[in-house]
């Protein structure tokens, strides 16, 4: 046997197999899935795009971003509603300084507030 015909025959062995570690990741696969259910999830609870960043940090923002927007063309098209989310977005926790007096300051968080009584009838 010739030494081309030997390595033709073993570039055409190999060109139809899969060898293990040259795919891609498949943690890398399953984060951008996720991220795109996550994006889907939240414009069908109708959130926006900027709260679903918000309330998944650890997400892939791109991934969040298409899945959202794949959801609202398939939302569009197909003529469905929404279904609004149970849980409100949370507000973020504002820092406010109060000065006790000239030496020391104290963080106070907003939510750490009392809430105003709403007024009886």
């Amino acid at each position: 046997m010739s030494p081309r015909l030997l390595i033709a025959l073993s570039a055409l062995l190999l060109a139809a197999c899969e060898i293990p570690g040259l795919g891609p990741d498949p943690r890398v696969a399953q984060r951008e899935a996720d991220g795109k259910a996550i994006g889907g999830a939240c414009r069908h609870a109708l959130r926006g795009i900027e709260d679903c960043y918000r309330l998944n940090e650890r997400a892939l923002k791109t991934a969040v971003f298409e899945g959202w927007k794949e959801m609202d063309i398939y939302m569009r098209e197909n003529k469905i509603e929404g279904i609004p989310a149970k849980n409100p977005v949370a507000a973020t926790d504002e820092v406010e300084e109060v000065v006790v007096d000239e030496k020391s300051t104290k963080s106070v968080a907003s939510s750490d507030k009392p809430a105003a009584k709403a007024p009886t009838r």
